[in-house]
């Protein structure tokens, strides 16, 4: 199994992984839009491949919380004949790893708190992801000693011209 990360020419191959994991109307969804116009932040869009074929992949992309950035971590998808390995699971720890060496303070994304939760994931009050975003599958986790305290606001899109701001910012 390689680890490595994204590059352009991964492109098609992680976008037909998503189509293959995800429900139709995907791109629909209130992260996408929060997407849309911005690059992922690339240090960190991770893919695993086995015997040549892309089987797990992760994507960063900035967004913005009362002015501060924050990372919108998704999506991330393993392939369906390859998932209970382990291999979300490490995209995701490998992935929070370099974006804490890279001095990232905080992370966000919409899911499942009793998956994420053993990540470190927590509900977070006061954050609010356009609608229609269900609240109670918002969550935090600070990369760095409290970084949310205080934090709250609605979730907006970085600007295309500032895709990946400064991680203290």
């Amino acid at each position: 199994m390689d680890l490595a990360q994204e590059t352009a020419a991964d492109g098609w191959e992680v976008e037909a992984l998503y189509d293959l994991c995800f429900a139709p109307g995907r791109e629909a969804l209130s992260s996408y839009r929060l997407r849309d116009g911005v690059a992922p932040v690339a240090a960190l869009c991770l893919l695993l491949r086995d015997h040549g074929a892309v089987v797990a992949a992760i994507r960063h992309w900035p967004v913005r919380i009362a002015d501060k950035a924050v990372l919108l971590l998704g999506p991330v998808a393993v392939h369906p004949t390859r998932q209970g390995e382990g291999l979300g699971a490490w995209l995701i720890g490998d992935s929070l790893d370099r974006a804490r060496a890279l001095g990232w303070e905080r992370s966000l994304l919409v899911g499942d708190a009793p998956y994420y939760g053993r990540f470190g994931f927590r509900r977070l009050a006061g954050v609010e992801m356009p609608p229609p975003t269900n609240p109670a599958r918002v969550l935090g986790l600070a990369l760095q000693p409290g970084a949310w305290d205080g934090l709250h606001g609605p979730v907006e899109r970085a600007s295309a011209a500032a895709a990946v701001p400064p991680p203290g910012a």
